[in-house]
Protein backbone atom coordinates (compact mmCIF):
# COMPACT_ATOMS: atom_id res chain seq x y z
CA UNK A 1 0.00 0.00 0.00
CA UNK A 2 1.40 3.38 -1.01
CA UNK A 3 1.77 6.11 1.62
CA UNK A 4 -1.26 8.41 1.84
CA UNK A 5 -1.15 11.88 0.35
CA UNK A 6 -1.69 15.28 1.91
CA UNK A 7 -5.49 14.97 1.85
CA UNK A 8 -5.45 12.04 4.31
CA UNK A 9 -3.97 14.15 7.12
CA UNK A 10 -5.35 16.90 9.30
CA UNK A 11 -3.69 20.31 9.23
CA UNK A 12 -1.93 19.62 12.54
CA UNK A 13 -0.71 16.19 11.40
CA UNK A 14 0.61 17.61 8.14
CA UNK A 15 2.37 20.44 9.93
CA UNK A 16 4.18 17.90 12.13
CA UNK A 17 5.14 15.85 9.09
CA UNK A 18 6.45 18.85 7.17
CA UNK A 19 8.39 20.29 10.10
CA UNK A 20 10.11 16.98 10.95
CA UNK A 21 11.93 15.83 7.84
CA UNK A 22 14.92 13.97 9.31
CA UNK A 23 15.33 11.12 11.80
CA UNK A 24 17.01 13.49 14.27
CA UNK A 25 14.09 15.92 14.11
CA UNK A 26 11.61 13.10 14.64
CA UNK A 27 13.67 11.72 17.53
CA UNK A 28 13.55 15.09 19.25
CA UNK A 29 9.82 15.40 18.61
CA UNK A 30 9.18 12.00 20.21
CA UNK A 31 11.46 12.71 23.13
CA UNK A 32 9.37 15.77 23.98
CA UNK A 33 6.23 13.66 24.26
CA UNK A 34 5.33 12.35 27.72
CA UNK A 35 5.74 8.60 27.94
CA UNK A 36 2.51 6.61 27.70
CA UNK A 37 2.37 4.54 30.90
CA UNK A 38 -0.96 2.96 29.85
CA UNK A 39 -2.53 3.81 33.20
CA UNK A 40 -6.03 3.26 31.82
CA UNK A 41 -5.17 -0.06 30.16
CA UNK A 42 -3.00 -1.26 27.30
CA UNK A 43 -2.95 0.79 24.12
CA UNK A 44 -1.40 0.62 20.69
CA UNK A 45 -2.14 3.93 19.04
CA UNK A 46 -1.54 5.13 15.51
CA UNK A 47 0.21 8.33 14.50
CA UNK A 48 -3.17 10.07 14.45
CA UNK A 49 -3.92 9.10 18.05
CA UNK A 50 -0.43 9.94 19.25
CA UNK A 51 -0.76 13.43 17.78
CA UNK A 52 -4.21 13.86 19.30
CA UNK A 53 -3.21 12.70 22.79
CA UNK A 54 0.45 13.87 22.79
CA UNK A 55 1.83 10.73 24.45
CA UNK A 56 3.46 7.51 23.23
CA UNK A 57 5.15 4.34 24.39
CA UNK A 58 7.89 2.62 22.39
CA UNK A 59 5.81 0.91 19.71
CA UNK A 60 3.50 3.91 19.32
CA UNK A 61 6.57 6.11 18.89
CA UNK A 62 8.03 3.72 16.30
CA UNK A 63 4.77 3.81 14.34
CA UNK A 64 4.71 7.59 14.55
CA UNK A 65 8.26 7.81 13.22
CA UNK A 66 7.33 5.44 10.40
CA UNK A 67 4.39 7.60 9.30
CA UNK A 68 6.32 10.87 9.43
CA UNK A 69 9.49 9.65 7.76
CA UNK A 70 7.64 7.59 5.13
CA UNK A 71 6.43 10.93 3.80
CA UNK A 72 10.08 11.93 3.34
CA UNK A 73 11.15 8.81 1.45
CA UNK A 74 12.10 6.41 4.26
CA UNK A 75 10.77 2.86 4.26
CA UNK A 76 8.44 2.11 7.24
CA UNK A 77 10.67 -0.50 8.89
CA UNK A 78 10.48 -1.55 12.52
CA UNK A 79 13.01 -3.58 14.48
CA UNK A 80 11.67 -5.79 17.25
CA UNK A 81 14.08 -6.53 20.11
CA UNK A 82 13.08 -9.54 22.22
CA UNK A 83 13.95 -9.79 25.92
CA UNK A 84 14.13 -12.73 28.31
CA UNK A 85 11.52 -11.05 30.54
CA UNK A 86 9.09 -10.58 27.60
CA UNK A 87 9.32 -6.77 27.91
CA UNK A 88 10.34 -6.24 24.30
CA UNK A 89 11.38 -3.00 22.63
CA UNK A 90 10.40 -1.80 19.14
CA UNK A 91 12.22 0.90 17.20
CA UNK A 92 11.98 2.55 13.79
CA UNK A 93 15.06 1.84 11.68
CA UNK A 94 16.41 3.66 8.65
CA UNK A 95 19.34 3.67 6.24
CA UNK A 96 21.52 6.57 5.18
CA UNK A 97 24.54 6.10 2.89
CA UNK A 98 24.26 2.34 3.40
CA UNK A 99 24.43 2.55 7.21
CA UNK A 100 21.67 1.78 9.69
CA UNK A 101 20.29 4.01 12.42
CA UNK A 102 17.18 4.17 14.55
CA UNK A 103 14.51 6.45 16.03
CA UNK A 104 13.01 5.28 19.32
CA UNK A 105 11.23 6.29 22.49
CA UNK A 106 11.68 4.60 25.84
CA UNK A 107 11.56 5.14 29.58
CA UNK A 108 15.35 4.67 29.43
CA UNK A 109 17.59 7.16 27.66
CA UNK A 110 19.92 4.43 26.38
CA UNK A 111 17.10 2.79 24.43
CA UNK A 112 16.31 5.85 22.31
CA UNK A 113 17.58 6.29 18.76
CA UNK A 114 20.94 5.64 17.12
CA UNK A 115 22.96 7.58 14.58
CA UNK A 116 23.25 5.88 11.15
CA UNK A 117 26.68 4.36 11.68
CA UNK A 118 25.93 0.61 11.83
CA UNK A 119 26.83 -1.54 8.85
CA UNK A 120 23.99 -4.04 9.34
CA UNK A 121 20.91 -4.68 11.43
CA UNK A 122 22.66 -7.08 13.79
CA UNK A 123 25.25 -4.45 14.72
CA UNK A 124 22.46 -1.93 15.29
CA UNK A 125 20.64 -4.42 17.53
CA UNK A 126 23.89 -5.08 19.42
CA UNK A 127 24.09 -1.39 20.34
CA UNK A 128 21.03 -1.90 22.55
CA UNK A 129 22.35 -4.88 24.50
CA UNK A 130 24.25 -3.06 27.25
CA UNK A 131 21.66 -0.38 28.12
CA UNK A 132 18.88 -2.98 28.00
CA UNK A 133 20.14 -4.86 31.03
CA UNK A 134 18.28 -4.21 34.27
CA UNK A 135 16.86 -6.44 37.04
CA UNK A 136 15.16 -8.77 34.57
CA UNK A 137 15.86 -7.65 30.99
CA UNK A 138 18.33 -9.18 28.56
CA UNK A 139 18.11 -9.15 24.77
CA UNK A 140 17.59 -12.58 23.25
CA UNK A 141 16.54 -11.92 19.65
CA UNK A 142 15.80 -9.37 16.93
CA UNK A 143 13.71 -9.19 13.79
CA UNK A 144 12.83 -6.54 11.22
CA UNK A 145 9.49 -5.92 9.52
CA UNK A 146 8.35 -3.56 6.79
CA UNK A 147 4.90 -2.29 7.73
CA UNK A 148 3.85 -2.37 4.08
CA UNK A 149 3.72 -6.16 4.56
CA UNK A 150 0.36 -5.50 6.30
CA UNK A 151 -1.26 -4.55 2.99
CA UNK A 152 -4.40 -2.43 3.34
CA UNK A 153 -4.42 -2.54 7.14
CA UNK A 154 -4.55 1.05 8.40
CA UNK A 155 -1.57 1.25 10.76
CA UNK A 156 -1.05 4.93 9.96
CA UNK A 157 -4.26 6.75 10.82
CA UNK A 158 -6.67 4.34 12.51
CA UNK A 159 -8.47 5.51 15.64
CA UNK A 160 -8.52 1.93 16.96
CA UNK A 161 -5.78 0.02 18.77
CA UNK A 162 -3.41 -1.58 16.28
CA UNK A 163 -3.16 -5.05 17.80
CA UNK A 164 -2.52 -6.59 14.38
CA UNK A 165 0.81 -4.76 14.24
CA UNK A 166 1.79 -6.27 17.58
CA UNK A 167 0.79 -9.76 16.44
CA UNK A 168 2.71 -9.34 13.20
CA UNK A 169 5.88 -8.39 15.09
CA UNK A 170 5.47 -11.25 17.58
CA UNK A 171 4.82 -13.84 14.87
CA UNK A 172 7.64 -12.92 12.51
CA UNK A 173 10.96 -14.71 12.59
CA UNK A 174 13.51 -13.36 15.08
CA UNK A 175 17.22 -14.12 14.84
CA UNK A 176 18.72 -15.34 18.13
CA UNK A 177 20.93 -12.90 19.98
CA UNK A 178 23.74 -14.84 21.62
CA UNK A 179 25.71 -13.13 24.38
CA UNK A 180 28.19 -14.20 27.02
CA UNK A 181 27.00 -14.87 30.54
CA UNK A 182 30.10 -13.12 31.87
CA UNK A 183 29.26 -9.90 30.02
CA UNK A 184 25.65 -10.01 31.16
CA UNK A 185 26.62 -10.50 34.82
CA UNK A 186 29.09 -7.62 34.63
CA UNK A 187 26.42 -5.31 33.20
CA UNK A 188 23.91 -6.43 35.81
CA UNK A 189 26.39 -5.64 38.57
CA UNK A 190 27.01 -2.17 37.09
CA UNK A 191 23.29 -1.58 36.94
CA UNK A 192 22.75 -2.40 40.61
CA UNK A 193 25.76 -0.34 41.69
CA UNK A 194 24.50 2.68 39.76
CA UNK A 195 20.99 2.37 41.17
CA UNK A 196 22.36 2.07 44.69
CA UNK A 197 24.53 5.19 44.37
CA UNK A 198 22.26 7.28 42.13
CA UNK A 199 18.70 5.93 42.40
CA UNK A 200 17.15 8.87 40.52
CA UNK A 201 19.71 9.31 37.75
CA UNK A 202 19.36 7.81 34.26
CA UNK A 203 21.89 5.22 33.15
CA UNK A 204 24.42 7.02 30.94
CA UNK A 205 27.70 5.22 31.65
CA UNK A 206 27.71 3.18 28.43
CA UNK A 207 30.67 3.31 26.05
CA UNK A 208 28.51 3.73 22.94
CA UNK A 209 26.77 6.90 24.09
CA UNK A 210 28.45 8.82 21.27
CA UNK A 211 26.23 6.85 18.85
CA UNK A 212 22.94 7.76 20.52
CA UNK A 213 20.54 9.92 18.50
CA UNK A 214 19.46 12.57 20.97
Amino acid sequence: MSPPGRAAFTAREWDIIQSHRTPLQVQRFLRRLPYNWEEQGETLRSFRQVVRLSTAHCLEAALTAAVILEQHGYAPRLLSLESQDKLDHVIFVFQEAGRWGAVARSRDLGLHGRKPIYRNIRHLACSYFDPYVDQTARLTGYGMANLRELGNYDWRLSTRNLWRVERHLCDMRHSPFNSSERRYRKLLKLYYEHKRRYPDRPLTYFSNRHSWLL
